[in-house]
């Protein structure tokens, strides 16, 4: 089975490449890709479609795990800002929680969009897809980063 046609469990099981640390409520996961370097999804523990279908709780370790994603981001790529956008009713019918960084080398007006208005073409650019030669280094740094806030 191909890790993306279930990307929770194969986080679950090690065999999800994508996995930067397991977390609380989750595993964070670098995204496919890296228009925006450091783009990072937060994939729930276990399979909901809502943030609602989680308990008080577990809400509030998945909301704290995203925003520690946006602090290892913050930390590892120096954006502007820090996006955050929870789904779950498009490609993957399952909660997730999308954590974008925002440059300020992107146009003005441009920054002042959600990313997914960004051109179609930046979404499919073989070139920005993540891989380990490109991106081994900034998944490395964020790995690193995750793991040292959460021996704290």
């Amino acid at each position: 089975m191909d890790w993306r046609e279930n990307r929770i469990q194969s986080a679950k099981n090690g065999t999800n490449p994508m996995v930067l640390a397991e977390m609380k409520s989750g595993y964070a996961v670098i995204g496919d890709i890296q228009f925006l370097p450091g783009y990072c999804v937060l994939l729930p523990k276990r399979e909901v479609s809502r943030l609602n279908d989680l308990t008080i709780f577990e809400r509030s370790l998945f909301l704290t795990d995203m925003s520690l994603i946006g602090d290892a981001i913050i930390h590892v790529c120096h954006p502007l800002r820090v996006n955050y956008d929870i789904l779950g009713n498009t490609d993957d019918a399952f909660l997730h929680a999308h954590i974008f960084p925002r440059y300020d080398w992107e146009k003005e007006e441009r920054r002042k969009m959600p990313v997914w208005q960004y051109d179609p073409s930046n979404w499919f650019d073989e070139q920005k897809l993540f891989s380990p030669e490109k991106h081994g280094e900034l998944k490395e740094n964020l790995s690193h980063y995750l793991s040292k806030i959460y021996q704290k």
